[in-house]
């Protein structure tokens, strides 16, 4: 992966409005892709267990060694990835959660 360990980006999280966190860019980047390619494009989406099991083929062995904090991020993206109206938490239990398109 390029870019600088330092480098950082801001994320937000849906279950609390207007706080916002700064994370690792590069580590962010890479559970964002892994979980866009995991998760459905529609219902029923994926549990938080679902997702967290499935990035982890999907993610780089030299950031995630072993799927190490893979649980955490994907956690930490989801909110995020929510907030920006990107993946829709499902109605429902247990929660699922799917991308959303054409919007």
């Amino acid at each position: 992966m390029n870019g600088n360990a330092d480098d950082r980006i801001i994320v937000e999280n849906v279950n609390v409005p207007g706080r916002t966190t700064r994370v690792s860019a590069i580590m962010y980047e890479a559970m964002k892709q892994a979980m866009l390619k995991v998760l459905p494009s529609e219902g029923p989406g994926l549990t938080q267990a679902e997702i967290r099991q499935a990035v982890v083929p999907h993610l780089p062995d030299d950031l995630y060694p072993g799927g190490a904090k893979a649980g955490w991020w994907a956690k930490a993206v989801q909110l995020d990835l929510e907030a920006k109206r990107i993946v829709v938490r499902e109605a429902g239990k247990p929660l699922r959660w799917h991308q959303i398109h054409g919007e």
